[in-house]
């Protein structure tokens, strides 16, 4: 499941953004997202269940983190709604397959959801993080680039 999420009132930021070249606010966004979606990923990682047997590359908890990058059948499912300018993502690396039985459950194993609580009690932290980090590193940007021209 995907969770789609609109930002409104960021008009200023968005002219903003638009000043700079596509690379570099790309770039700009990128660092902020996922600087602001580890708190997710921390969230999770504290509510995943711990299960003692599974260690290093397979533990659950310690294969929560947050990228830019899909694994192949995410990918290839993500082509077809077509291309966001920039996309990050938090959940289980593909080290961990048992986390989409966890979280949702199987005919074996009822349900363990711990993704959707932590958005869900982070998701706003995540959008203030968003907006107020998104302009320190616009003007730290604008800085760098306004020494370069001055020299």
């Amino acid at each position: 499941m995907k969770t789609v999420v609109k930002l409104t009132g960021f008009r200023e930021l968005e002219t903003a953004l638009l000043g700079l070249k596509t690379a570099t606010a790309k770039s700009v966004m990128r660092r902020v997202a996922l600087k602001a979606l580890r708190p997710v990923a921390s969230r999770a990682s504290a509510m995943a269940p711990d299960d003692p047997a599974t260690t290093g590359e397979f533990d659950l908890k310690a294969n929560i983190k947050t990228g830019t990058r899909l694994n192949k059948r995410q990918a290839r499912l993500a082509r077809k709604q077509g291309k966001s300018q920039v996309e990050v993502y938090a959940g289980v690396t593909s080290d961990a397959p048992q986390g989409l039985q966890q979280e949702f459950g199987n005919v074996n194993h009822p349900p363990q959801p711990f993704m959707r609580p932590a958005w869900d009690s982070e998701h706003q932290g995540v959008l203030e993080s968003v907006k107020t980090d998104a302009w320190i590193e616009i003007d730290k940007v604008a800085k760098r680039l306004a020494k370069r021209t001055a020299v």
